[in-house]
């Protein structure tokens, strides 16, 4: 009965995701012509290869791409996927109202910002060549969609009402996580997961770490900043997106155990200031929340829940 349950729920998820899919127009598909066409295959190239690319390299702090969370489409490009984290529309909605910063945000804020989250690295400065190609590749994707504004969160309308929806759904179901449910997403990830992002989640080939350091020690994932790292978001993404190529095969216990497990392992902590360059270097931060911290434990505890009696052990510092 139980698994009927599961298959039932999944079909409606998936359902869902194609209603959004099928509304969605596509990405266009030639470059604009001159200087602004290099800015935008430039964008592109640094959403392939944040963590090498020659301008972002030294902004980023672990392994991951831009495109690891904006997944591709069938087009090939970072974003165009139809699942939540697309690019398509997302300028459109800016300037947004972000209630993590309790400002208005620009498109180029909301990309920067980014950096220090989930790539765990340092917030590029307004206006460099890097920050207005990402903002350029972003904003060509939008072409043709009616500008709307977003007055609750800096997101592209395709996402704005799922994304609240869903994380508020992950929300109520991770309030009521176990150890047993831990237990399931360790089966769950290992069985639908492990075979892209390795079993210790560090990655494998071209396919990104979900936590854990590398061999110099470094942190291979995002921090406790990211929306990823959040039990609810991250669920959401996760159940729309995964596994890849089957988004919303995943039911919402699913989903949720599967995120339960990976929140649940040792990542860099998030220090607000630790990742903002000096102020006379980077200039004026939009933002008025100047002080900010997160770990896996305070994660946790914004669900109610222990995390220590979540894994069972007492890992997490």
């Amino acid at each position: 009965m139980k698994s009927k349950i599961a298959t039932v729920t999944a079909g409606m998820v998936l359902g869902l995701g194609a209603l959004w899919a099928a509304s969605m127009p596509q990405a266009p598909q030639e470059y604009p012509p001159g200087e602004l066409g290099r800015m935008v295959k430039l964008g592109e190239a640094i959403m392939n290869q944040t963590d090498t690319h020659p301008l972002t390299k030294d902004l980023v702090g672990n392994k991951l791409q831009c495109k690891n969370c904006h997944l591709k489409g069938a087009d090939g490009k970072p974003g165009t996927g139809k699942g939540i984290g697309t690019f398509i529309g997302t300028a459109a909605a800016f300037p947004a109202y972000s209630k993590r910063e309790k400002t208005v945000q620009t498109l180029q804020d909301r990309i920067n910002n980014c950096f220090m989250r989930s790539m765990n690295g340092k917030r590029p400065i307004i206006d460099t060549e890097a920050s207005i190609a990402m903002a350029a590749y972003i904003t060509w994707l939008s072409q043709g969609i009616p500008m709307k504004m977003d007055t609750k969160r800096p997101c592209s309308p395709y996402n704005s009402a799922r994304w609240a929806k869903n994380a508020k759904k992950f929300a109520a179901i991770q309030k009521k996580a176990t150890h047993a449910n831990y237990l399931n997403g360790k089966k769950l990830f290992e069985a639908k997961c492990a075979s892209c992002h390795g079993k210790n989640g560090a990655g494998m080939g071209t396919f990104p770490p979900l936590w854990g350091k590398g061999k110099d020690g470094k942190w291979l994932a995002y921090n406790t900043g990211a929306g990823m790292s959040k039990l609810n978001k991250g669920a959401a993404w996760v159940q729309s997106n995964m596994p890849l190529g089957q988004g919303g095969t995943l039911s919402d216990q699913e989903a949720a155990d599967i995120m339960l497990y990976v929140d649940a392992q040792p990542r860099a902590d998030f220090d607000l200031k630790a990742h903002l360059l000096p102020k006379e270097q980077m200039g004026y931060y939009n933002s008025k929340v100047l002080d900010e911290h997160h770990s896996v434990r305070s994660n946790f505890k914004a669900f109610g829940l222990d995390v220590d009696a979540i894994r069972g052990d007492k890992v997490i510092p």
